[in-house]
């Protein structure tokens, strides 16, 4: 079952929006990165403080390119619809940023990681969590 449902995600359905979505959140990482490493090498706050602020920065940024590119065919239009989504999305990844920073935590404190580094580990593992969510709720299709 896990074998069918993996394989759906590369050759599948889903696939070319799963590939959009990776798509979206690469450069969200990459925008999330620079942010970090601003916030914390220019700025002089605590990477921990730092990277909360970077990843709510990028969750309204993926999710305007997401609503209007990777959900297309199911985009939230309507002001209300939009302003409905935006709030769902912030709960998706909202629950996903405790995990995140604790393995972004774990990672620099007891693996002794560089954080830039430990924090791109973070959002890998988090990604597919956030793309199950996104699409079953923020985007109400199962």
């Amino acid at each position: 079952m896990i074998r069918t449902y993996l394989r759906n995600l590369v050759r599948g359905p889903v696939a070319p929006q799963l590939r959009k979505f990776v798509v979206v959140g690469t450069v969200a990482a990459a925008i999330q990165m620079a942010l970090l490493w601003a916030f914390v090498e220019v700025g002089g706050l605590n990477y921990i403080v730092a990277a909360a602020v970077a990843i709510e920065i990028t969750i309204v940024l993926q999710y305007v390119i997401n609503n209007r590119w990777t959900f297309a065919s199911m985009r939230n239009v309507s002001r209300r619809a939009f302003l409905s989504g935006l709030a769902k999305t912030n709960v998706v990844r909202g629950s996903a940023i405790p995990i995140q920073l604790g393995i972004l935590y774990a990672l620099v404190s007891w693996g002794s990681i560089p954080y830039l580094l430990a924090n791109a580990v973070a959002i890998l593992l988090t990604g597919l969590y956030r793309y199950a969510f996104d699409r079953m709720w923020t985007w109400g299709r199962t």
